[in-house]
This record gives structure tokens, C-alpha cells and sequence, in this order.
């Protein structure tokens, strides 16, 4: 086994090796839950839920933390009186769980939300105070910047110079000693609800986005773990930032940095203002979800994806010819006694190589592709016991890329009704406790009343409604 991995500090192709032996910690970056999910975060997900299979297959024990980013500007712009920042969160929350779910993605080991990680936040900022690397503006917001002038490896992960820098854009200007520096502690603001400020040694007010992902990291992973990942969108400032901030407070952090390619569509890229996005759900809409999945993961990860109207069509067909092979290879080792079914084999040579060679999807499914033409060909000849253990190196493929269509009708597409119920009715349990806490109790007995005659029995417990069927 040598994987080897594209490494975006280093800017090369590197041997990666687990910093403990057998072991992979593994953060990724997850949604800020401020509007519904689109095709780019499906992609993402996807780019690092086939990374994780591919390490697991190789016998790697893998510790995979996403995060949900549930308090940010972001999130308090798309909120209202009568729709709360945390009832926004928590639904857009769901509507990416079902998406994920939808196209198959594995849970992460841990889903660290922002909100519950405020202590390892302020514990952080201490720490870079402590060290002058951050400091407290002196006009009595409350805020709390780190200083980029003193962390001279500072742009290292983009190699860039502070000196070529544009000003950050992450906070107000006010009280910044150095156009350049970045909030870690964003003192209250005349307006913002109260729910959406926490007490800290520097006044009320809440975290700043980059502090989150370096303090939740370092809970669930430590001081140093294996690998980061996320959107290429995400390595400046984002990354840039976490690097910098761990590092500074003493963190060896992530050994590796993994960034996915986005989507465009039709070589736009998408955005509101042009009206082409394309989200999750209504994607997830236009092909069964499988092939969704299929064509997501085909290209190279770190590539650009440029979705057009055919391209699901062409996925669709590609798709149909594997599972073609499959029924016609298991039809006629069960219509031939004498053949022996095959059990479980390991994935082809050739297959395995391309993997290890930074996740080499494209070049994989070539070997697939050649696997099912082979496989046709010998059920042409009449040579069932040759197909017979092509299709299993098929299905062993299948199963590494989250394809294996046996899995799927048991258990993802068969739960799709599932997934699409939960989602609605935790939907309404946010919009009942919505009403619930500005007294609407009309609205709530309403939504119950809704529930109960579809059959959904609700139960009121101290840790917050539950329900079942």
C-alpha cells in the first residue's frame, strides 16, 4: 500500500503516511446552515466520503469530524423575529443530513455544531492573547482580532505574501490595528438577539468563523491530526486562517490539506444573482439518486465539474450498462449449476493503483468499465464462471465508490421514503417550536394536530420533542 495524496500547502503529490500507525484523523470543513444546499456541497461531501472509503478499504481505522457551522453572520442575515437564527440553522441543518443521506454518504464519526464548542473557542483566544498574537480592540466592542503581523509564516498555505494581502472582510474595521487582521471574538451588536451572544472574558458577543473549525478540530482530532479537507473556495482566507491561528497557539495541526473542485454550470459559475444555482434536492430530483452519485464522483476530485442538462442522461446510461452486466452475470450463474457463485474478492490491481494515486476516480472506473466489457463478452462466449468473477471484482469496485447497487436497494433507496419523511416532519417540530416560544399555540396545536392525523406520535421531553410512527 502507498497512498499518495495532493497536497495543497506542499503543492505537489505527496506519500501520505497516518501520523499513528493504522490510524486517520480526519476533519473536513461542513456547511454554514444559512440557506438549502446545492450541488457544490453534494460534491464536496461526496469528494471526502470516497476518500474516507478508500482509506478504510486500505485498513486504515478513520476518525472523520465534519462540522456544522450554526452561528455566523451569515445565519443571523436570514433570520427573522418570527423565524428565529436557530430554527433557520436547524432546518437547513436537516435539509443537508437528507441530502448527504440521499446520496449515500456515510455519517461522520463526529458532527461538532459551533454553538456547542464555544468554551474550546474562548480557551484558544486566551491562548493567542496570552501569546501576542491576538488582542482585544480598544474601543470597547468587545472584539477580539488576530494580529497577522505577528505570525510571519503567515499566507503559507497559499503562498502568499501578508504584504500583497487585501484587507479581511470577515468583520467591521472598527478597532483593527491592521486592515489584514481577522475576528475571532465579534462583540454584540445593537439589534442582534440575545440568544445569539455568549458571555467571554472580553464581553458578550460570539465567535468569529475561523476559531470554529480550529477549536472543534482539536477536540475531536487533537493538537495534530492527518489530514484537512474542504472546498477550494475555503483555502483563503478560511484555511489560511485556522492554519495560522492554531499554529500560533502552539497546535502542530493538520499534517496534509486537501481541497475539492467546485461545480459550475454551463461554465458559470453558479450565484444568485445569475439564477443558476442548483439545489440539492432539486437535483437529487432530476436521476435516481445512485446515478446522482455516480456522476458526481466521476471526475477527479480536485476538478472542476461543469454540469450541464445532459449530463445526468449520460451518468443514467453509463450507470444502466454496469447494472446490466450485474443482472445478466447473476442470471446466468444461477441458471448454470455447475458454476459456483462467487464470494467477495478484492478489487482489481489496476483499480487499486489508481486510488492510491490521489483518489484516482476517473482512472478507476475505467478499470470498471473494462471489468463490465470483459464480463459481457465472456457471458457472450458462454464462459459464465469468467463472468462470474468479473462481476464480484465489479461489485467489489462498486461497493469501495458507495455504488453497489445490491446495498442501495437495501438499504438508501429503499429508505428514501424514510429520509424524505423525517426531513418533513422534523421540519414541522422546528416551525412547532417556533410558535411554541412566541407563545403562537394556535400554529403549534396546528402542526400536532397535522402530525397526529398522518399518524406521527408526538412526545415532549425535557431534551426537546420526540417522535415515531
Amino acid at each position: 500500500m502507498s497512498i499518495r495524496l495532493y497536497d495543497s500547502k506542499a503543492q505537489r503529490v505527496v506519500d501520505f503516511t497516518p501520523r499513528i500507525a493504522g490510524k486517520v484523523g480526519m476533519y473536513v470543513c461542513g456547511p454554514t446552515v444559512q440557506s438549502s444546499p446545492h450541488i457544490g456541497h453534494l460534491r464536496s461531501a461526496l469528494a471526502y466520503d470516497l476518500w474516507r472509503r478508500w482509506l478504510t478499504y486500505r485498513g486504515l481505522d478513520v476518525t472523520f469530524v465534519r462540522n456544522v457551522t450554526d452561528i455566523d453572520d451569515k445565519v443571523l442575515d436570514h433570520a427573522s423575529e418570527s423565524d428565529p437564527w436557530w430554527a433557520v440553522a436547524y432546518r437547513v441543518e436537516l435539509e443537508f443530513t437528507a441530502g448527504y443521506s440521499a446520496l449515500g454518504i456515510l455519517p461522520p464519526t463526529y458532527e461538532p455544531r459551533a454553538t456547542a464548542s464555544i468554551p474550546g473557542m474562548q480557551e484558544l483566544i486566551a491562548t493567542l492573547i496570552g501569546k501576542g498574537h491576538a488582542y482585544v480592540a480598544d474601543d470597547g466592542t468587545g472584539d477580539v482580532f488576530f494580529s497577522v503581523a505577528s505570525w510571519p509564516q503567515y499566507g503559507s498555505l497559499t503562498n502568499q505574501k501578508p504584504a500583497d494581502m487585501a484587507a479581511s472582510a470577515d468583520a467591521e474595521t472598527r478597532g483593527k490595528r491592521d486592515p489584514r487582521d481577522f475576528a475571532l471574538w465579534k462583540g454584540t451588536k445593537a439589534g442582534e438577539p440575545a440568544s445569539a451572544s455568549w458571555a467571554s472574558p472580553w464581553g458578550p458577543g460570539r465567535p468569529g468563523w475561523h476559531i470554529e473549525c480550529s477549536a472543534m478540530s482539536r477536540r475531536y482530532l487533537g493538537e495534530a491530526f492527518d489530514i484537512h479537507g474542504g472546498g477550494l473556495d475555503l483555502r483563503f482566507p478560511h484555511h489560511e486562517n485556522e492554519l495560522a491561528q492554531s499554529t500560533a497557539a502552539g497546535d502542530p495541526f493538520a499534517t496534509h490539506w486537501v481541497h475539492n473542485g467546485l461545480v459550475v454550470v454551463d461554465g458559470q459559475k453558479m450565484s444568485k444573482s445569475l439564477g443558476n444555482s442548483i439545489y440539492a434536492a432539486e437535483f437529487l430530483s432530476l436521476a435516481r439518486p445512485i446515478v446522482v452519485r455516480y456522476y458526481l464522483g466521476s471526475a477527479h476530485y480536485r476538478s472542476t465539474i461543469d454540469y450541464h442538462a445532459g449530463s445526468l442522461v449520460e451518468a443514467e446510461a453509463a450507470f444502466t450498462r454496469i447494472e446490466g452486466f450485474l443482472a445478466r452475470a447473476a442470471e446466468a450463474v444461477e441458471s448454470t449449476p455447475e458454476v459456483e457463485q462467487t464470494g467477495a474478492v478484492a478489487v482489481p490491481d489496476a483499480f487499486a493503483v489508481a486510488m492510491d494515486d490521489d483518489l484516482g476516480v476517473p482512472q478507476a472506473l475505467g478499470v470498471l468499465h473494462e471489468t463490465v466489457r470483459q464480463g459481457n463478452a465472456a457471458l457472450d462466449a458462454g464462459d459464465t464462471a469468467h463472468a462470474a468473477r468479473l462481476r464480484a471484482e465489479a461489485v467489489a469496485m462498486l461497493g469501495v465508490l458507495g455504488l453497489d447497487p445490491a446495498t442501495w436497494a437495501s438499504s438508501t433507496e429503499g429508505g428514501a421514503a424514510e429520509v424524505a419523511l423525517a426531513t418533513l416532519v422534523e421540519h414541522l417540530l422546528v416551525e412547532r417550536e417556533t410558535a411554541r416560544s412566541t407563545r403562537d399555540f394556535a400554529t403549534a396545536d396546528r402542526v400536532r394536530d397535522t402530525l397526529a392525523a398522518a399518524g406521527v406520535t408526538l412526545e415532549d421531553t425535557p431534551t426537546g420533542p420526540k417522535w415515531s410512527i
